[in-house]
């Protein structure tokens, strides 16, 4: 099993910039990922990180506004927002999966989530 820990979310103003981390432990972390979920929508795919390889995929709707990466020192994931909008207003959550994954429906393992609200 992969325990995961969100933090970094909070209140910004559109157009600012927040850093999500989750810390992870488990055996393997295979593909890790973020998602986020808004008030009377469903869960939707944002960012994925291939663990050992290191190669990332986005939704096209962060693309060149959201980085993914990793630190394997501190077995930590980070999602960097920049040039947030009052859309990416959501719940955000970190998860794991197997090497693929994507859909919400691939991934094993969830943390709680950070709020992330952005201002008009």
């Amino acid at each position: 099993q992969v325990y995961l820990v969100e933090s970094g979310g909070g209140l910004v103003q559109a157009g600012g910039s927040l850093r999500l981390s989750c810390a992870a432990s488990g055996r393997t972390f295979s593909t890790m990922g973020w998602f986020r979920q808004a008030p009377g929508k469903e869960r939707e795919f944002v960012a994925a990180i291939r663990w050992t390889i290191g190669s990332t995929y986005y939704a096209d709707s962060v693309k060149g506004r959201f980085t993914i990466s990793r630190d394997n020192a501190k077995n930590t994931m980070y999602l960097q927002m920049n040039s947030l909008k009052p859309e990416d207003t959501a719940v955000y959550y970190c998860a794991q999966g197997p090497y693929g994954s994507r859909r919400v429906t691939d991934f094993n393992s969830w943390g709680q989530g950070t709020q992330v609200t952005v201002s008009s």
